[in-house]
Order: C-alpha cells, then structure tokens, then sequence
C-alpha cells in the first residue's frame, strides 16, 4: 500500500524537527566550547562566539564589554578612593557625589564625562583588551564608555580554547591513554566472547540450548545497581580495586544483549555452508573462524561500535573502581576538571567535552553504513 504524498511530506517534516531539536545539544556544546568565559552565560544568550569593537581614540579597537548604563549618568573621578566611577547624575549636587540616606556634601568629586544614556539608546562601559582587565588605582583608568548603537561585533571563534582545556587538565594525555586502553580490550573481549556464545546458541544443537538462552536474556532484567555491590566486594576480594582490570575483564564474559544480536544475526545464515564444511572435514571451531565469523562482519561491527561507545562514555564504572587520577579515564576526568576549581570555567569544559565527544561522532560516521547493514540484517531469519 502506498502513503499518500502528504503523508510522506509530513513523515520527512516530523524527522527534520525532531533531527533539528537533538542536534541543538551537540550545537550549543560546540558554540560555547569557542566562546569566552565572559559570553557563555550571558543573556540573552548567543550562539556564535564574537570579538566586539568600540571607537576609541578615533580607532576601532577590540574590547571587553562590561556594564549597560540605561539612564543619564556622569563618569566622575572620586578623590575618596582614587579611582574612575559610572554615577547617575542624579546622585551628583553641587560638585559631590550624594550618598543614599545621607546630606553630607562634603565628598568633593570631579566630572570627567558626561553619558546621555537612556533605556533607547544605553551606553556600555568597554576595557580594551590589549590593557589589564582590572582597573588600576591611577588617575586615568583603562575603561571608557561609548554608546551601544556604535559598537561592532565580528565572527571570532577562540581555538585557543582547545589548547587551553588540554593544558589545564594537566593529565588528559594520561586520561586518554587509558580510555583507548580500556576501549581496545573491552571491544575484543566483548566481541570474541560474545560470537563464541551466539554460535553455540544458534549454530550447534544442544539439550537445553533454548531454556539456557532464555536464561542468559532474563539477566538483562536485572540493573547494574542491583548487583553492583557484590561485584565490587568481589573485585575487592581479588584486591582488583584501583586498577583498570574490573572494567575490561567482565568484557570477556559475553553479556546477553549482544550474544542475542549476534544470535539472531547468525540463524539468518544458511545451515548448508556449516553441512558443506562438516562434510569436508572441518570441526566447529574451524567453521566458526573461517566461514561464520567472517559472514557477520557487519553485526561484529554493531557490537563493537556499541561496547566501543559504551566504554568511552563510562563514568559510573570508573568512579567506583579508580581511586588514582592517574588512572583516571576521560569521562572521570571531566567530572574532576569541574569539581577542581571554585568556579565553572564553561568555556574549558565544553572544549574538552567536544574533545571527548568528537571521536565517537566521527567513528559513527565512518561506520555509518556497516553499522545500518548489521541493524537491518540482523533477525531477518527467526
């Protein structure tokens, strides 16, 4: 039966904004992790990182931008506290700055400049940024105040920011190394493993093959916070705590979601090729490597791809298991940039977010296709 064309049309307009709204996540990480700190939190928010300009000195000049003056107001200088201040001309009489509940006048200050401001047209406090961010106790301060309409901004993603999130997080080569450590032995064991016993599951007949498999599904019933306590106790027995060993040993012990993957996608084999190379002469083993095995390399790829995306973004494992940074794999180690310093530096963390995000978005792309054709494939057979 055929859909009817504006049913298509809607099937496609559906699957663009639904595209469009989960994309906006990754998009927002990646805009922030090119921002300064300064325009990662401000509002309304922006999307696109940029380098404002203000006419100063008759030039354009690159700047930070600071304070919204929305009414009519003075920059004065207050002999007090030698420093430059931004004061509502409403609070100046007679020459002295008035404070709120007080008649003393005695607090002389002088009128440096004069901000014709208003909610219409607001001015903006600017500080260059080839000059200190901090104003200095001298006369003469490194801020000036313009009006907003003759500010400029301009496309300016910080690179640095990458560079800069490495260097901070001082261990990152060593988070990455046991990350991909981590992610090669978990992806051999699982995939090993796991064809070994959907072979024997789907290829050899066997009394209570079926009940057995029914079994090994039933465990993915059970939550890992169910029996996360005796797996620790008993990689604590084995004195495994510490060490990387308890999150890639349990790999070479197939679990149930990928041996019923691979399951499925043998039976949609045919038996023939097995009864052919018995008759020739080849055990089970000898089947299994040299003709099975290599037939299901699109599945083999999907339970890969899968534990492979599992074990990068691992945080619960690691943050039960590992107590030495150095050990540290990189989704801990983001965890721990955060909770190092007082502040959140969003700008850093969304850098190194994109750093440990990027490999799993590029290798889906390149897998695209094996990982659809071992989707599609698998269970075309009951």
């Amino acid at each position: 039966m055929k859909k009817s064309i504006p049913g298509t049309i809607m099937s496609y307009i559906l699957l663009l904004v639904g595209s469009v709204i989960f994309i906006i996540p990754l998009i927002w990480m990646i805009s922030t992790a090119l921002k300064p700190i300064e325009q990662t939190m401000s509002m309304p928010p922006t999307w696109l990182p940029y380098r404002a300009f203000a006419p100063i000195d008759g030039a354009q000049v690159a700047v930070k931008e600071g304070e919204l003056i929305e009414g009519p107001s003075y920059v004065i200088y207050d002999p007090s506290i030698n420093k430059e201040l931004i004061v509502a001309q409403s609070r100046i009489e007679d020459g002295a700055l008035m404070i709120p509940g007080s008649d003393d006048t005695s607090n002389k200050i002088k009128i440096i400049e004069t901000v014709d401001a208003s909610e219409v047209a607001p001015w903006i406090k600017v500080i260059p940024e080839s000059v200190a961010k901090d104003e200095t106790p001298e006369y003469k301060s490194n801020w000036y105040v313009v009006p907003k309409a003759q500010m400029s901004r301009k496309f300016a993603p910080r690179w640095s920011n990458f560079s800069n999130a490495i260097k901070y997080m001082k261990f990152f080569p060593m988070y990455l190394k046991n990350t991909l450590i981590l992610c090669f032995l978990t992806v051999v064991g699982t995939v090993f493993s796991s064809a070994i016993a959907a072979y024997g599951f789907s290829r050899i007949d066997w009394r209570g093959r079926d009940k057995v498999f029914l079994v090994a599904l039933a465990t993915m019933m059970v939550p890992f916070p169910v029996v996360m306590v005796p797996i620790y106790c008993l990689f604590r027995w084995l004195g495994w705590i510490g060490t990387l060993r308890p999150l890639w040993v349990g790999s070479f012990f197939a679990g149930a979601f990928n041996v019923f993957l691979l399951r499925q996608f043998f039976r949609s084999l045919p038996k023939d090729l097995s009864d052919a190379a018995r008759i020739d002469g080849c055990n089970e083993w000898r089947i299994f490597w040299q003709i099975i095995l290599p037939l299901t390399r699109p599945a083999l790829m999907v339970v890969g791809l899968f534990q492979f995306m599992g074990t990068w973004n691992d945080f619960l494992g690691p943050l039960i298991y590992l107590t030495d940074q150095k050990d540290f794999t990189l989704a801990l180690g983001l965890q721990f940039f955060q909770s190092q310093h007082g502040g959140t530096e969003w700008h850093y963390l969304m850098a190194a977010s994109t750093l440990v995000g990027m490999p799993i978005i590029i290798l889906y792309f390149f897998t695209q296709r094996s990982f659809i054709e071992g989707i599609s494939m698998t269970g075309l057979k009951g």
